[in-house]
């Protein structure tokens, strides 16, 4: 927690354990009620071959391979992502808390998934999930539906998702842009970069999407998902309607366990007819946008670091492990800190950063707050090492066991990724 006077260290939030979406009484019944659509041009049903279950990777590059309902599979279509502009830097500005009242709960804390499990039979179980959620260090986990559609006669696999619960799941420049999720919640759809750019998608135009239903829906917006081989979200009613597959696919939570080991361990309650992947891997890391963007919190920190010579990322990193979990518990301290790097707002008002260049330095936005604890530190003499290091660390937070674990932290991240 970056201090203005000595203040002891806040305690984390104790994180919500398992979330998960609870599958429609009706929905078997509404499926198999459902009418056969027509036959489309090249001998595939117009539902992409029957909705059921996740295609094989198409738009953004697929990782797993999965049956349709009428057992063909899908093709893989690989494509290069491509996104947005970059932030540009910058200090000042008033404190401006950019998450307001709306459809949508506003984003209290990003959740990086470390696993995704994707089923080829179907469901997957209760009893399944949660002991999922039993495992060693796991701190969350989320169902969802989902199924292969077509929108502009390419199969797309989609998620049908609870905005303001799945927004924590996604990307963190993502995880903060309302208008998505309130357009998510307003029953239209979002996609991927990718996705909008090979499909030619236009926002705010409406879309026949094919699955098992074929309704118009409105193109919301598009970002990084950072979930290989998924390019398009719905929202769950939607979903329902569409005929989509509940729980067809979990995303986990474990900070700090080995992510390979865990997901053998996802792999061997859900069997083998579950593709589970290691997002850690590096060919499924969350892109950097285009420019530079960071994708992800790792590549947030690395950037932000480069604004102070000298100071390495892995402090950043480690710093906002100790003080958010990565954005996890952002609230409130019992101090009065907030968001992701844990600032005073006093302090903010002296070091905050419009980071991503929105006009807002906001506190708890992790693009403004992870610059500007770059910034604070780099002015208390963290670029030159060695015991100005520890002087720019301990002003943080004041506090000898909070440099020390700081540091030590840092080494591990250093070893680790290095």
């Amino acid at each position: 927690m970056v201090v203005a006077s000595s203040s002891p260290p806040h305690a984390p939030a104790r994180p919500q354990r398992t979330e998960q979406a609870s599958p429609p009484k009706k929905a078997r019944k509404a499926r198999a009620a459902a009418p056969r659509p027509p036959r489309g041009r090249r001998g595939l049903t117009a539902a992409a071959a029957g909705i059921a279950v996740l295609c094989a990777g198409n738009l953004g590059g697929g990782v797993y391979v999965a049956l349709s309902a009428d057992g063909e599979r899908g093709t893989s279509r690989g494509a290069a992502s491509r996104t947005q502009s970059p932030p540009t830097g910058g200090p000042g500005g008033p404190v401006a808390n950019v998450a307001e009242e709306r459809q949508v709960a506003p984003l209290r804390r990003v959740v990086p998934p470390d696993v995704l499990a994707v089923s080829r039979s179907g469901p997957i179980g209760r009893a399944a999930i949660a002991r999922i959620g039993r495992l060693k260090g796991v701190r969350d986990v989320i169902a969802v539906a989902g199924g292969a559609v077509q929108l502009q006669g390419r199969g797309i696999n989609t998620f049908a998702v609870d905005p303001s619960r799945f927004r924590s799941w996604t990307p963190p420049g993502t995880a903060k842009r309302n208008d998505l999720w309130e357009a998510l919640a307003a029953g239209g759809f979002v996609v991927s970069t990718a996705a909008a750019d090979q499909l030619r998608l236009a926002r705010g135009t409406r879309y026949p999407v094919v699955a098992r239903t074929i309704p118009q829906l409105e193109m919301g917006g598009s970002g990084t998902l950072g979930l290989p081989g998924i390019d398009m979200l719905v929202n769950s009613k939607t979903g329902t309607e569409m005929g989509l597959v509940p729980n067809v696919a979990v995303m986990v939570n474990a900070p700090g366990v080995d992510a390979a080991k865990l997901a053998a361990a996802v792999k061997k309650i859900l069997g083998r007819n579950a593709d589970v992947v290691n997002l850690h891997e590096q060919r499924y890391q969350a892109p950097s946008e285009a420019n530079g963007r960071p994708g992800s919190y790792l590549d947030l920190y690395k950037q932000a670091a480069r604004s102070c010579p000298g100071l390495s990322w892995t402090v950043l990193a480690a710093i906002g492990q100790v003080e958010s979990d990565h954005g996890r518990n952002a609230g409130r301290s019992s101090a009065g800190a907030l968001g992701p790097m844990q600032f005073l707002p006093s302090t903010w008002r002296s070091y905050g950063v419009d980071g991503d260049g929105d006009g807002k330095a906001d506190i708890m936005n992790p693009y403004d707050a992870v610059p500007a604890a770059a910034r604070y530190l780099c002015a208390h003499g963290a670029g030159k090492g060695g015991r100005q290091l520890y002087q720019a660390i301990w002003a943080y937070n004041h506090a000898d066991w909070y440099v020390q674990k700081v540091l030590n932290l840092a080494r591990a991240y250093a070893v680790r990724y290095d």
